[in-house]
């Protein structure tokens, strides 16, 4: 009897009955999908924690900074993941212009102002106290804000929404080209067309962006050294493939089921081994099969995502859903494929895997609204 009147007052927000907040948020959220994403945050933490001993050490530090610094900013992300998911779409419109609002200017500011890093300047320091990466947080809220954009020009109220959409994007490429980060101009442009031609592009349109996307990629490649380079050695085989070589040891020192957590040796000699190449850890001490969980969870929170809205009626919500389930995938994408060499290198994070502040807390902004839109609203209206 104790027993059960203890479960009566710990869980009383878990009974369908109850109308509070974070009763109505858990029986109308994804859960599903919730349960995949912290799932991958735990990867991300054992990754983390075996991967990062040796930069430490190589810096002086402790074994476990990076680990303590994970966890220090994994727990505020996932507050800020479940405060953005409470949001109605009407907020989430509005957090997402507000958001934009910020780290617009901090994008522009970032080639003037921010710290050159391997030939590229993406980070800039906020007060002198920490580095923030404008691009990281620019992908979310750009999705939401665009599909916004595009549904008031579907609906035609008078206001020159695409012409405005237009403009920010524009205003976006061309100031991630500055950085330069052909990559992220890549994500972000792969996103917005997804959302134009979602939203009514017509099959013209689409075979001249196509084209025009092609003739950008071909640009680039004589404009910046950098981006040459790397398509170079992808296609050559030859150059200083030093990082994804090592990656490709460590899938094969892996096999099946992996040496085991921590007992990684490939790990030592990747400098990237914690960020961009932290799969490499995946494949050497998990092996292929829990590599492929963890491909499989990413792909689960895509498929759940579309299937959320297959039925949706609010072609706010579905442009949104999709281009912010589009980032996520996409990105995965680019970095599973850059580890194993399916893709030309590219310094993107592996979504809530990889080490790095920015990256994880707009992973979790974008998730937020994920959820938050995704959420069972039982016939209510979208200003709900």
């Amino acid at each position: 009897m104790l027993l059960t009147h203890d479960k009566e007052v710990l869980m009383p927000a878990l009974t369908r009955s109850d109308r509070s907040v974070l009763g109505r948020w858990w029986w109308t959220v994804d859960r599903w999908a919730l349960a995949a994403l912290v799932i991958i945050m735990g990867f991300g933490i054992l990754l983390i924690q075996a991967s990062t001993p040796a930069v430490a050490v190589k810096h002086g530090w402790s074994n476990l900074y990076f680990v303590e610094r994970h966890l220090a900013m994994l727990l505020p992300a996932i507050g800020v993941m479940f405060a953005v998911s409470l949001l109605s779409p009407k907020r989430i419109r509005l957090f997402s212009a507000a958001g934009l609002a910020i780290f617009v200017p901090l994008l522009i500011a970032t080639p003037f102002i921010g710290a050159e890093i391997k030939g590229a300047v993406r980070w800039i320091r906020i007060l002198g106290l920490f580095s923030i990466q404008a691009s990281e947080f620019i992908k979310p809220l750009f999705a939401v804000t665009a599909a916004w954009l595009f549904t008031r020009q579907c609906e035609r109220r008078g206001f020159p929404a695409l012409s405005v959409n237009i403009a920010l994007y524009i205003l976006i490429a061309f100031f991630l080209l500055m950085q330069p980060d052909i990559g992220m101009v890549f994500l972000v442009s792969v996103i917005w067309f997804g959302q134009f031609f979602l939203a009514g592009l017509s099959a013209l349109f689409v075979g001249i962006s196509g084209v025009l996307g092609v003739a950008a990629m071909i640009a680039a490649y004589y404009i910046f050294p950098h981006f040459s380079a790397r398509i170079d050695k992808f296609l050559s085989r030859t150059g200083d493939t030093y990082q994804v070589d090592k990656a490709l040891d460590a899938f094969a020192n892996g096999g099946l089921f992996g040496t085991g957590p921590g007992e990684g040796t490939v790990k030592m000699s990747i400098p990237d081994a914690h960020a961009d190449f932290v799969f490499a850890v995946a494949g050497e001490e998990l092996g292929l099969l829990w590599c492929l969980l963890i491909i499989g969870l990413f792909a689960f929170i895509v498929l759940r995502g579309l299937r959320r809205i297959q039925n949706e009626n609010s072609l706010f919500i579905m442009l949104a859903v999709s281009g912010l389930l589009i980032e996520f995938g996409l990105q995965a994408v680019i970095n599973l494929g850059s580890t194993m060499r399916l893709l030309p290198a590219k310094g993107m994070t592996l979504p809530f895997i990889s080490y790095g502040g920015s990256s994880l807390f707009a992973l979790s902004i974008g998730m937020g609204m994920l959820l938050g839109l995704t959420r069972k609203r039982f016939g209510l209206g979208d200003e709900d």
